[in-house]
């Protein structure tokens, strides 16, 4: 408890210091951080055998990645208990959704944009920090009213996400509901219930603060204002994709409540949160976000970068240090508007399309790749909305495409959309231009 309370503590104070103070706080931590890695994670030994014995500029590091990484999972990791193979187990079981790995680690999957499938894991430090780093969000995010209103609503919460399976969102709010003082405030919808359904169980519930993937919040956004959904919000809470800019405003009309969204990754949980001027504010503090070129050289504030690195400097078990997250940034290069002191940034590389069929009939991206990441032996899969009433499927292997035309036609199905025509492709999933690895392509 003092711990958490020193976190909270000293959160607060670095909100409120000049940048100076920031770039300490990381110096200090990404050198007891590098000093830890190289001490306790054989890979990490064999990687930086030839860098100075104190690391304070992130420069210094080589570049890392989840391709590279994540096939030494067992030597990447500090804890020599954690083992791939047991790892493999524990989230091929889906009763363990929200449990901690060993009885003590937080557990993640993801599957990503670049096909490599990722499975990460937090140590009590890092919940420590994104517990902190989410009390201080929520201040930047509500005010007095809010928290008001929220208490009056008591605390539900509605979180539209994925689930079953070990994705971050699912298993935080597994994790809440096994809590019995949260039990009854946190709702789960799932994303592939039926628009209709979904309307009517959110109506049932009345949340005060709802939380969907963004692409999912613009669709309950029309239902709103179409009179179907009527709920009253006093927080929408957006996550996952990014939306064009004006969705934000109208989302916000819609229900009368404020929007903010973040940018984060299972890597990273705690990157990022919105201002009420649609800027991103990097939690600095405890996290290093480089933009850089295709050549991995800084890019300066005020131009798009290719990519962006992070470094983690609150987990222990699985360092994370100058990771390539594959998104490309713009960085604010003057102070943003709202005052808040930490870097401001917008993602240009996170922009969910909604995909509509004919009869007005819309489905949100992730409804459909969330559902095929279920199906075995898939390695790469990439949806086409090749014509408003037909979808290609970019595949590999193809050996598994019976198992994925009967998971998608089913999706389809249950949202009335039987007659979708659903194809396989002859040629196998395919980056864009830019590098990055689209799982489902809207109509052009």
């Amino acid at each position: 408890m003092a711990s958490r309370l020193q976190l909270l503590w000293d959160t607060r104070v670095a909100h409120r210091q000049a940048p100076d103070a920031i770039a300490r706080r990381q110096r200090d931590r990404l050198a007891a951080l590098v000093t830890h890695a190289r001490t306790r994670s054989p890979h990490y030994r064999a990687l930086y055998q030839h860098l100075p014995a104190v690391v304070t500029d992130p420069g210094q590091l080589p570049v890392t990645s989840k391709a590279t990484l994540m096939p030494h999972l067992d030597d990447w990791v500090t804890d020599p208990a954690v083992t791939r193979a047991a790892l493999q187990d524990f989230v091929g079981d889906p009763t363990r959704v929200g449990q901690k790995f060993l009885g003590r680690y937080p557990v993640t999957t993801t599957s990503g944009t670049t096909g490599t499938p990722g499975i990460f894991l937090s140590d009590r430090h890092a919940v420590a920090v994104t517990s902190a780093l989410a009390t201080r969000m929520l201040a930047a995010w509500l005010t007095p009213r809010d928290v008001v209103r929220v208490a009056r609503r008591g605390g539900r919460t509605a979180m539209v996400i994925a689930t079953g399976g070990h994705f971050a969102a699912a298993s935080a709010a597994a994790a809440l509901r096994s809590n019995p003082v949260h039990r009854n405030r946190i709702g789960v919808f799932g994303v592939h219930m039926p628009l209709p359904e979904l309307v009517d169980a959110l109506n049932g519930f009345r949340p005060a603060i709802l939380s969907p993937y963004a692409s999912l919040g613009a669709l309950l956004a029309t239902e709103q204002q179409a009179g179907r959904l009527r709920i009253d919000p006093a927080l929408v809470a957006l996550s996952a994709e990014g939306l064009p800019a004006g969705e934000y405003a109208r989302i916000a009309d819609a229900f009368g409540a404020p929007v903010r969204h973040g940018y984060a990754a299972n890597e990273c949980p705690f990157l990022s949160y919105s201002c009420p001027h649609g800027w991103l504010h990097v939690n600095s503090d405890w996290v290093i976000l480089e933009p850089v070129d295709a050549d991995h050289q800084p890019v300066p504030p005020g131009e798009r970068s290719h990519t962006v690195l992070v470094t983690n400097l609150a987990n222990r078990l699985q360092p994370i240090l100058r990771y390539d997250l594959g998104d490309a940034v713009l960085v604010r290069p003057d102070p943003c508007p709202c005052g808040d002191p930490l870097p401001a940034l917008q993602v240009q590389g996170r922009v969910a399309d909604l995909l509509t069929f004919p009869g007005g009939v819309t489905i949100a991206p992730l409804a459909l790749s969330l559902a095929l990441e279920r199906v075995p032996g898939v390695e790469r899969i990439q949806i086409v909305h090749a014509a408003p009433a037909a979808l290609t499927v970019r595949l590999r292997p193809r050996e598994v495409w019976p198992a994925v035309r009967t998971e998608l036609t089913g999706v389809l199905a249950r949202h009335g959309l039987g007659d979708v025509a659903v194809t396989c492709a002859d040629e196998p999933p395919r980056q864009s231009a830019g590098g990055k690895f689209r799982a489902v392509i809207p109509l052009s």
